[in-house]
């Protein structure tokens, strides 16, 4: 029986041994590389330029952060969510990183990397508006960014409250159709956009917070960089364990 348990335990072993290695086999293919991915322009906190005109977010920090660990570089491309899904169909970029939510339709067409950050979307008005939950906006006019979570939030609800749903590129553009009456909500990221209130850039409030989470992720195109996405979940998982993810989390939204 000693015997017996002795084998099963030197399998067990080799076996888990064997896991590690290929584990680590996955993800040795990043070393070494450049990856060329794209982000946002501007989705702060996860991407955007701050005051001293330095590009930053916890998007690039965590990203950069994963590479220095893992042994790869980054050459980031700022193109704008919509235009950086494109470029990544194109093959003009390895990787797209921009508070991109993983769901089932994305993950038809592409390989995302564990998930960074879970968030849900927020319905914000401006300051001085009277509405104060999605029945006072019915039939109104609202704002989303194309090709996000939250504009396919706003156009689950539209049939139900009759919206209108207006399309922009940017986040800053959405804030601009609220303060200029151009729309009377717009469908953001809960996180972003308390953000941005918080912190006096964006005269609205919010109303209203999507009950489904949306996880953020590192996207490729299905099946072109395994070992980009095996080094991100390694080195994700590094960072989560020596204290240093929470250190990037708390940079932009205190302890």
């Amino acid at each position: 029986m000693k015997k017996l348990m002795s084998m099963i335990l030197v399998a067990l072993l080799v076996l888990a041994m064997g896991s590690a290695a290929m584990a680590e086999e996955a993800w040795a293919g990043a070393v070494g590389k450049t990856y060329v991915v794209g982000t946002d322009t501007t989705f702060a906190p996860f991407e955007y330029e701050n005051d001293e005109g330095v590009f930053t977010g916890i998007d690039i920090k965590i990203f950069d952060a994963v590479a220095a660990e893992m042994g790869f570089t980054i050459d980031w491309q700022i193109l704008g969510f919509s235009a950086s899904v494109t470029a990544l169909e194109a093959g003009q970029v390895e990787a797209v990183m921009a508070g991109m939510s993983i769901t089932e339709e994305r993950m038809a067409k592409y390989d995302f990397a564990d998930s960074y950050y879970g968030s849900a979307t927020g319905v914000a008005v401006a300051k001085d508006s009277t509405a104060a939950s999605l029945d006072d906006l019915k039939g109104k006019t609202v704002v989303a960014k194309t090709g996000t979570t939250g504009s396919q939030y706003a156009e689950e609800i539209a049939p139900a409250y009759e919206l209108e749903v207006l399309y922009v590129e940017s986040s800053s553009d959405m804030y601009t159709y609220i303060a200029s009456g151009m729309a009377d909500a717009c469908f953001e990221d809960y996180p972003v956009v308390q953000y941005e209130i918080a912190r006096g850039n964006v005269a609205c409030k919010v109303i209203n917070v999507s009950e489904a989470s949306s996880p953020y992720g590192v996207a490729t195109m299905k099946g072109t960089q395994p070992e980009l996405v095996a080094a991100f979940n390694e080195g994700l998982k590094r960072l989560q364990e020596n204290g240093t993810y929470d250190a990037i989390l708390a940079e932009f939204f205190g302890e």
